[in-house]
């Protein structure tokens, strides 16, 4: 009875807590008195942007820049566009223009009926177009895939010569030889789709129009003019010559009509309420970072434009003389070094991240290593002792191919130079102003942010791309 009694006792006692109660002011009620330490507000799309740091920039006064070169006679030789309906594939009428010997001729309908002439055709992988030492009777354009020009070296032995791809074209010679042989065997590496053009139909049409005959005979006679392997008019000279000959007399010609660039510009209206910039600016400026953080984004945008515009972009502008395709499809060590020789001192290579990584797995797969170049205090990868620099810009086609670009820079060196004009008006950083444009009825400031640039390639050798870089090959 007395146990009873006693467990019923402690039964009626509160139960003690198993928290512990509070003792010391909490953080989140503290936190209300303290002041907390903030960021700068960041921003994901910066990037290193080392085109904008390497390229060196020249001032452009009059907003216009004037490229000055020696008189060309090599005209052409550039890519041709098509249309497609179906399987059917037709030449773009005025893209013959490209052809060199076409170069110029401006008779739609002349070109229009000579682009209904071309034939199509297809080639599997390993299939031959044109054989070494055969009649070379037929001009190709390359619609669609890879094919590889394979001569015959010193000792007979195969040479591979280039790698074409689509909107190339060769065979374009034969249409005005009669005895022409075909100086190379042309394969397909791919499916290939190609059309194909008979001297004998070019022929035809040009008996019946004067004006196409009236073209070729002009071309005949520039192409007789003296002119050195870059195309440009000779200047005579004699060298190596003993007693007293008369010597030639001579002069450097220019181009009658050179090519101007003008300054292009990358703008946008950037607003802060009155309220926010009054009430809100401690312990930064608002006005400083929405300033700060829009030229950011005008100065990637700069960056694109550089790689990508139609008018002055690096992709663009390239001669296509200079350009050249990966021999096997991921960039190898090969076809770094046929870039790098295509011209004087190149001072960099641009290629988006995962190009440089596909170029670095095939020299891992030879065991290469190559060694770092120090650059602006950083170590960056480097090819034969020339940087290779990442951009972000450069578009990967496709989801798998892409390009590696070499440049030469610098007016001194006839290279690549950037153009930019300073001392405007209210400049907040070289060739950018920001104006003030006033505050509207609601009370919100505007101001005008500005970008002025553009870029220049000197000579056609300054700049050289390496295309069709696949990015997804995987060796096991």
């Amino acid at each position: 009875m007395t146990r009873s009694v006693e467990r019923a006792e402690e039964s009626s006692q509160p139960a003690e807590s198993s928290q512990p109660s509070q003792v010391s002011l909490s953080t989140a009620a503290a936190r209300n008195l303290a002041t907390t330490t903030k960021s700068v507000p960041q921003m994901q799309e910066i990037s290193s942007r080392w085109l904008l740091r390497m390229l060196p920039w020249v001032r452009v006064g009059s907003g216009t820049y004037r490229v000055n070169r020696r008189l060309s006679y090599l005209i052409g030789d550039g890519r041709v566009t098509f249309t497609q309906a179906g399987a059917e594939v037709r030449v773009v009428p005025a893209e013959l223009g490209e052809l060199a010997l076409l170069r110029g001729f401006d008779d739609a309908g002349v070109l229009d009926e000579l682009a209904g002439r071309f034939g199509q055709h297809e080639y599997e992988a390993g299939q031959v177009i044109t054989e070494f030492g055969s009649v070379a009777d037929h001009v190709y354009l390359i619609a669609y895939g890879k094919v590889s020009k394979t001569g015959v070296g010193e000792y007979g032995n195969p040479v591979q010569l280039a790698v074409l791809s689509t909107g190339e074209f060769f065979g374009d010679q034969s249409l005005l030889e009669d005895q022409s042989i075909w100086e190379f065997t042309a394969t397909a590496m791919t499916a290939v789709t190609v059309l194909a053009l008979p001297r004998q139909a070019f022929t035809q049409l040009t008996e019946r129009s004067e004006s196409l005959r009236a073209h070729v005979e002009q071309h005949r006679a520039k192409a007789s003019l003296p002119q050195n392997k870059h195309g440009e008019a000779a200047i005579d000279l004699s060298a190596g010559h003993i007693g007293e000959p008369v010597l030639p007399s001579t002069f450097v010609d220019y181009e009658l009509a050179p090519r101007e660039y003008e300054l292009s510009v990358a703008q946008t209206v950037l607003r802060v309420h009155t309220r926010v910039a009054d009430l809100y600016n401690e312990p930064m400026n608002q006005l400083d970072q929405q300033l700060r953080l829009t030229i950011e984004a005008l100065r990637e945008r700069q960056e694109h434009e550089l790689v990508n515009n139609r008018e002055f972009g690096l992709l663009h502008n390239a001669d296509p003389r200079q350009r050249i395709h990966t021999r096997t499809g991921p960039p190898t060590p090969d076809d770094m070094d046929e870039l790098l020789c295509m011209r004087r001192g190149t001072k960099l290579f641009l290629a988006h991240p995962k190009a440089i990584a596909a170029f670095f797995r095939e020299c891992t797969h030879r065991g290469i290593y190559p060694e770092p170049a120090e650059l602006h205090g950083h170590n960056v990868p480097a090819w034969r002792g020339v940087p290779i620099l990442p951009c972000g810009k450069i578009p990967i086609s496709n989801g798998h191919t892409s390009h590696i670009l070499a440049m030469r820079t610098g007016e001194d060196e006839q290279g690549v130079v950037g153009l930019h004009q300073t001392g405007i008006p209210d400049e907040y950083e070289e060739s950018l102003t920001v104006k003030f444009m006033g505050i509207d009825e609601r009370a919100i400031m505007s101001y005008l942010v500005t970008a002025y640039y553009s870029q220049a390639v000197l000579v056609p050798d300054a700049l050289g791309i390496l295309d069709s870089v696949e990015l997804s090959y995987y060796r096991d």
